[in-house]
């Protein structure tokens, strides 16, 4: 089954077209674990002024934003988000540029597969040596678990974004 691209007149299949709302759901939910970050840190401050502030507060945020960072990697790689030298390429013909994005597609799913392995690497010794945050023991390889998935959904969007821009160079050279 394929669906139209955004009138793009490309065609997705549905693998395609849910892996990219997976996407964008996983960055809806790393804004809301940000939103949760926000709440815990303005309650602290509002507490320490009439009881005391919560307990591991900066743990908290240590992780929480970590994790959220993370979650939002896979989004900016689907959209073209990521930061671009558009200077050296405003006057190129299209056939560069989308040339140029392709590359750029490549070296983001070898670098982003690299990255994963080795967080998933880092997550598996955190786990081994139970390293834990200081006042809450929370352990510390949890936050790890969506930072390899949110590497493991950086790998599917560079992937996409190559799809992307495969379809992309085939347009051109059509015209």
């Amino acid at each position: 089954m394929t669906t139209d691209n955004e009138g793009g007149g490309e065609r997705r299949s549905a693998l395609e077209s849910w892996l990219r709302t997976a996407i964008e759901c996983w960055a809806i939910l790393g804004g809301l674990f940000l939103l949760a970050v926000v709440l815990v840190n303005t309650s602290s401050v509002a507490l320490k002024f009439v009881w005391k502030p919560i307990a591991g507060d900066l743990e908290l945020t240590e992780l929480g934003v970590a994790i959220a960072a993370f979650s939002f990697l896979p989004y900016c790689q689907l959209i073209g988000a990521n930061v671009t030298a558009d200077i050296f390429t405003s006057k190129a013909p299209p056939l560069v540029v989308n040339l140029l994005k392709l590359a750029a597609a490549c070296v983001a799913l070898a670098f982003a597969s690299l990255l994963m392995w080795s967080m998933y690497g880092g997550m598996v010794s955190r786990l081994q040596y139970g390293n834990t945050t200081a006042i809450l023991q929370i352990p510390i390889w949890w936050a790890y678990v969506p930072a390899v998935l949110s590497w493991f959904l950086l790998i599917l969007a560079a992937a996409i974004s190559v799809i992307d821009g495969l379809r992309d160079l085939r347009a051109v050279r059509a015209i």
